[in-house]
């Protein structure tokens, strides 16, 4: 998909928009343990009162095929839940941030030394706020263009490496691998789109980075509610 067709199809984004495909959400695939903190794991409902806010930076640019990519990064291994995560530039709301965009873009330029400013980026709106049970994190997903190939560097302490998928690996359509995985020991199954490093390396996408992904790539392919 070139990157003027992909910004024809987000140039108004409906209201309601359209929503991410179930298979990004975790399904119960077995019995659970009887403890409390399993029992509760897929019931868990957003308070404010505790919920952490955070943003995330969905920026297209064009490749050097014209076609519309998107960043993505592999984060760090660490002692923590997203350790290893493949996912979007973006972290917490720092109190200065004035809004979501602006934490989208100071955190991208922190992981990834994106210059909003040289890559001549156009903020295009923003995508359903997506809540992560594990970490308590409200994140919103700021969707923004780069008229300009950014130039950028990961940061050693946070980030891996970056990666530069085409957009057209998230369309309705595209191939998802369904995984099983055991998480607060509950036997769980979720759907997560595969994507290429470019020494080969086949990675996973999944939980909210794929949900995202998933509500872009609906809009992209025309969808509404």
């Amino acid at each position: 998909m070139r990157l003027e067709v992909a910004l024809a199809q987000l140039a108004a984004l409906p209201d309601p928009l359209p929503p991410s495909p179930l298979m990004f959400l975790p399904s119960l695939t077995g019995p659970a343990p009887s403890d409390g903190a399993s029992e509760t794991f897929l019931f868990e409902s957003p308070d404010p009162t505790i919920d952490r806010a955070a943003a995330v930076l969905v920026l297209l640019f064009a490749g050097l095929d014209g076609e519309a990519r998107l960043i993505l990064t592999e984060r760090q291994t660490y002692d923590g839940h997203h350790s290893g995560d493949i996912s979007f530039p973006g972290g917490k709301v720092e109190p200065d941030d004035l809004d979501a965009a602006t934490t989208a873009l100071r955190e991208a330029r922190e992981e990834i030394g994106l210059d909003a400013t040289t890559a001549g980026v156009r903020l295009l709106g923003r995508l359903d706020e997506v809540w992560v049970p594990v970490s308590r994190f409200r994140i919103s997903p700021v969707l923004a263009v780069a008229s300009r190939r950014p130039i950028l560097a990961a940061a050693p302490a946070e980030v891996v490496r970056i990666l530069e998928p085409p957009v057209t690996a998230f369309l309705p359509g595209a191939p998802v691998r369904m995984v099983e995985r055991t998480i607060r020991d509950r036997p769980l199954s979720y759907g997560a789109y595969p994507v290429t490093a470019e020494d080969g390396t086949e990675l996973l996408v999944w939980g909210a980075t794929a949900r995202i992904l998933g509500q872009l790539g609906a809009l992209l392919a025309g969808r509404r509610p």
